[in-house]
């Protein structure tokens, strides 16, 4: 990756939206790179990892809620909570219709986008996300 190309972190439990993400994401903008990581304490080595080696950071994180270890309101606050991450812009990205959840991010600035069921809708969110992605 060069340094100046737009980079997501996409973190997701689920292998299937993993997939299609990604898959919708060299479609909609093949010059976009995804970094994937299954739960929030792999986002969060991840982090770490690149912010110590003086390394890019992604220009948006992309968060599911629902996910074992450290869900995506625990890895929400952490990110948040950590110098040199605290800016990172952040999506949540999830299947939940939880009114609780769009509340809380509301409060907290962060949109929350529902999980589509349909591939061309995808897309749209997928380039939508790639609006919010900062140059890192």
């Amino acid at each position: 990756m060069t340094q100046q190309q737009k980079t997501i972190l996409y973190v997701d439990d689920d292998e299937d939206d993993r997939d299609i993400l990604s898959h919708a994401m060299r479609e909609v903008s093949p010059d976009v790179g995804v970094v994937l990581a299954e739960d929030g304490i792999r986002a969060l080595d991840y982090l770490n990892r690149q912010k110590e080696r003086n390394a890019q950071l992604p220009g948006l994180i992309v968060l599911d809620i629902n996910m074992p270890y450290l869900d995506g309101r625990q890895t929400f606050e952490k990110i948040r909570s950590n110098p040199g991450l605290e800016n990172i812009p952040i999506i949540i990205f999830t299947s939940s219709e939880n009114p609780q959840d769009k509340a809380l991010f509301k409060s907290q600035g962060v949109e929350l986008i529902t999980k589509p069921d349909n591939i061309h809708y995808m897309n749209r969110i997928v380039s939508y996300m790639v609006s919010h992605c900062a140059r890192s």
